[in-house]
């Protein structure tokens, strides 16, 4: 059946073709099939028959009136489907085209036909047969459906011949479409965004990888994001491109349909050219570890100060991904700047704008690191000693805090709960007082551009007389957890304060556990929580601070309350 009668242009491969074949494929463009109809033979043969005589594979794409909207020459075991403007299919919704191309050899559907059926949501795909005379031989057809019991995302339909798909395709279609409809509006009541985790292990051990993969979960349940699925793949080096292999990745954008994926976070700092090819591939927003955080930040800065520095943190990660034209990983950053497909004037003057305010930004920091520095000062001239608390993050140190001076201090059990410095006062014994700070949580591999960004907030760990590290006795990886706390006190230059050791949710393990690491650290345990093990704490603190002084035997550990915001 003739359709429409305008050409349509010839996309792919056309090196080489005769001016006969050439006019064979644009007349594929003036067919037409009935709605009701996947396939028929009167479009699969010509198709076949081209084919046949090129070497090459032949494709079309159809809308649900049944009309060519596009028309592919590929390779003889490939064919590459034309750039739309490919802008994700409405949500439970399928493209409203279908991918009918040939086969030279009977292989069936591909992988890479699976891949473009979920990556681009194609309401079927259709692969024909060339038989040795050129005729159409079996068509194979697959479209996609909700998750299922076995997990598939996709549903193939036996093979038959062309002529021999006789089912209505448009009332096959709109019921699938509501069939995906209602599976989205059920995992849309009540659900944050949901993503897939993903970490390549580039020569880390089984071990390592887990640990990660841990508290990545932890970072995007501190986030808000729903995980689904969890995904690792074992590489020797990441992809230069994609990071994950070709075949992973097709995996992974199968996964995403099924799960209907928000967002996809990577394990690895993700390049701004990785981030560009795998939005561009998944059509999702691909965000890596460093902006997982940022984000959080973002959610948890409460004071002018943090905001501040949560902004320079962002904006610096931001500036070298502006040139991301089309990039989705950045729509989560607020302020919309580097959307989807800004003009080379746009993109400049964009720049510039970050440029400025960054400059802006970095000035306000000096101002507000003077206004700490001159409470430090004042701190100083009254000999008050500092003690603070650091860590890693979630370790307890605000739960720590909170007993210590009994004040209302924000706890969670949460990565980076608290953002923003709190300083309390406490009162020794033989009164004796001290400010207690509690300071931004640690974590491995810290991002540098955060390290900037709040190295004005850790200077206040400058003027501590001993700093109280908090680890969580119940963690798998106590050593790494303080080799990265430790490290970022090298970085910062406090590597040579006193530090004491504390051990906290002391109370979650075994006592002959918890007594044999405490000796192995020469920590103290405690649980902040239950409040036992702090009046040891106190007087071994005390002995730090004031050890040129005897303490008087008998004397009661006991601790009071100034408690003060801001120190």
């Amino acid at each position: 059946m003739l359709g429409r009668e305008h050409s349509i242009p010839v996309h792919g491969n056309t090196n080489g073709l005769k001016a006969s074949q050439t006019k064979a494929l644009e007349r594929l463009g003036r067919r037409r099939i009935k709605e009701d109809r996947l396939i028929t033979n009167d479009l699969a043969r010509p198709m076949t028959e081209l084919s046949a005589e090129i070497r090459r594979q032949v494709g079309v794409l159809l809308d649900r009136a049944g009309n060519v909207e596009h028309i592919m020459i590929g390779g003889p075991s490939s064919i590459e489907l034309p750039d739309w403007g490919r802008l994700r299919a409405g949500r439970g919704r399928l493209r409203g085209l279908r991918l009918i191309h040939t086969h030279l050899a009977s292989e069936g559907l591909t992988r890479d036909d699976l891949t473009d059926l979920a990556l681009l949501r194609l309401d079927s795909v259709v692969s024909i047969a060339v038989a040795e005379d050129g005729l159409p031989g079996l068509a194979y057809a697959a479209s996609l459906c909700p998750a299922n019991d076995d997990g598939r995302a996709t549903e193939e339909l036996p093979p038959r011949h062309p002529a021999e798909f006789d089912f209505d395709f448009s009332l096959w279609i709109r019921d699938l479409e509501n069939d995906l409809a209602r599976v989205q509006a059920t995992q849309d009541v009540g659900a944050g965004e949901r993503a897939i985790l993903i970490s390549v292990t580039a020569g880390r051990d089984r071990e390592t990888v887990e640990l990660h993969v841990e508290e990545l979960r932890e970072l995007a349940r501190s986030a808000g994001v729903e995980v689904v699925e969890v995904v690792t793949q074992s590489r020797p080096k990441v992809d230069p491109r994609t990071v994950l292999g070709a075949g992973k990745l097709a995996d992974v954008v199968i996964r995403c349909f099924q799960s209907d994926i928000d967002l996809v976070i990577f394990d690895q700092d993700v390049s701004p050219a990785q981030a560009r090819t795998l939005s561009e591939r998944m059509e999702l927003r691909v965000i890596d570890r460093t902006q997982l955080i940022l984000d959080i930040f973002a959610q948890r800065a409460s004071t002018g100060d943090g905001k501040l520095q949560v902004e320079l943190a962002q904006l610096r990660y931001r500036m070298p991904r502006l040139a991301q034209r089309a990039d989705l990983s950045l729509s989560r950053l607020a302020g919309g700047i580097g959307g989807r497909g800004p003009g080379e004037t746009k993109l400049e003057s964009d720049r510039r704008r970050v440029r400025d305010r960054i400059t802006r930004l970095e000035r306000d920091a000096k101002r507000l690191a003077k206004q700490r520095e001159g409470r430090r000062r004042r701190r100083s001239r009254r000999s008050v000693p500092v003690l603070s608390i650091v860590g890693y993050t979630n370790a307890g140190k605000s739960t720590l805090l909170r007993a210590l001076t009994q004040s209302d201090v924000h706890v969670e059990d949460k990565m980076f709960a608290t953002l923003d410095p709190v300083s309390r006062r406490l009162r020794f014994p033989r009164e004796r007082e001290v400010i207690i700070t509690d300071t931004v949580g640690f974590i491995r591999d810290l991002p540098p551009d955060l390290i900037a960004a709040f190295h004005a907030t850790l200077e206040e760990l400058r003027d501590a007389n001993l700093l109280v590290h908090v680890v969580d006795a119940a963690s798998p990886d106590i050593d790494r957890r303080l080799r990265a706390v430790r490290s970022v006190l090298g970085d910062l230059g406090f590597s040579d304060k006193p530090e004491l050791l504390i051990f906290n949710q002391a109370d979650r393990l075994p006592d002959g556990e918890i007594s044999a690491l405490a000796r192995r650290y020469d920590a103290i345990p405690i649980s902040a929580l239950k409040g036992t093990g702090l009046h040891e704490l106190l007087a071994k603190a005390e002995d730090i601070l004031w050890e040129d002084e005897d303490r008087r035997p008998g004397e009661e550990d006991r601790f009071v309350d100034l408690a003060t915001q801001g120190g």
